[in-house]
Parts: C-alpha cells; structure tokens; sequence
C-alpha cells in the first residue's frame, strides 16, 4: 500500500518563500510520475508540477519560473520549493504518485499567502 504525506505548508506574506515535502512509503518501484496539484476555495483541483522517475518535469504556466519541483529516489521524496508567492497561490497542495496505472494522493497540506 502506497501512502503520501505532505509537509510545509503555511502562512507567508506576498513574495516569500515556502518548501513543501512528500514523503513516500510502500512499494514504489519501475517509471512513475510524481507531481504536485492544487485546489483553491471554490475551484477545481489543477496541476501545479510533475517530476518523473527519471527527472523529466512539467511545470503549470502560472508557476513557470517561480517554482521549483525536485525528487530524491532513494528517500522517496518529492520538494516543491515555492519562492515569489502570490495571493493566487494559495490553496490546498497535494502529492500525488502515478504508479502502474493507478494514481494515489496524500490528504494536503495548506498554503496559504497574505498580501
């Protein structure tokens, strides 16, 4: 059984910086993608970033620049570093894994930018 477990959310003023984890447990193995997705008050979930097994990355236009995503295969962990926040990035962030046609998520963790 695959589990994820977001850290580092929080609180920071406009033009600040914040790093965010995903741990990783369970059997993980082969190519997978893993990837960081975001849900505002009232909106759809949408993708923020995706970085693969093999360090291939996609980046969501409006994050282009500004954010940073990283993973460690040998610790099974994925970074989001965030710097240049803007009020629109607040949101819940969530890890995902897509692994074997099957795509697993972590419970979010809360970002939240004041102006």
């Amino acid at each position: 059984q695959v589990q994820l477990v977001e850290s580092g959310g929080g609180l920071v003023q406009a033009g600040g910086s914040l790093r965010l984890s995903c741990a990783a447990s369970g059997i993980i193995f082969g190519f997978n993608t893993m990837g960081w997705y975001r849900q505002a008050p009232g909106k759809q979930r949408e993708l923020v970033a995706t970085v693969t097994s093999g360090g291939g990355t996609n980046y969501a236009d409006s994050v282009k620049g500004r954010f940073t995503i990283s993973r460690d295969n040998g610790k099974n962990t994925m970074y989001l570093q965030m710097n240049s926040l803007q009020v629109e990035d607040t949101a819940v962030y969530y890890c995902s894994l897509s692994l074997l046609s099957r795509i697993y998520w972590g419970q979010g963790t809360q970002v939240t930018v004041s102006s």
